[in-house]
């Protein structure tokens, strides 16, 4: 019973110094201070969980990755909570991007784009104005014939 006292002891003792040395780390003493820290690697803990789960649900792992919004959101989210913790640990501050209302830039220029070519398919005015300025104005010039008719034609026997 002494023995395994004395190994008690010893382990007790161990770990405490264990513990000691895992303070003395920056990454743990600051993962032990910050919270925000703390929420990302359980935010992408979780979230690579989800998709883990998702990709081993019976389907195709091409079908999953490729079809499956639900998964590539959760990997979105893991990756995303991932790069903040190794922004943090690195001692980068990173912003939060602000959301816009709903239209990033490529819808944005998708919608001119197309409203373009719409409004040039309508507007004949418009489609000769663009026209003059990519290849320049059309000359007008009248016709006049340099030969004079020489009466009417002959007519046709009739049969």
């Amino acid at each position: 019973m002494a023995a395994k006292r004395k190994a008690a002891k010893k382990a007790a003792a161990g770990a405490g110094s264990t513990v000691a040395n895992a303070r003395a780390n920056p990454y743990v003493s600051r993962f032990i201070e910050d919270e925000d820290l703390r929420d990302n690697v359980r935010v992408a803990f979780e979230s690579a969980r989800d998709a883990y789960d998702r990709l081993s649900n019976g389907k195709t792992a091409g079908k999953t990755v490729l079809d499956d919004k639900k998964f590539q959101k959760d990997l979105q989210r893991s990756a995303s909570a991932l790069r903040e913790v190794g922004d943090s640990l690195r001692g980068k501050k990173r912003r939060k991007k602000a959301k816009r209302g709903g239209m990033g830039l490529g819808k944005l220029l998708l919608v001119t784009v197309v409203g373009g070519a719409v409004a040039l398919a309508v507007s004949e005015d418009l489609r000769n104005k663009v026209l003059d300025m990519l290849f320049g104005a059309e000359e007008e010039f009248d016709y006049t014939s340099t030969t004079s008719p020489t009466g009417a034609p002959p007519a046709a026997p009739v049969s």
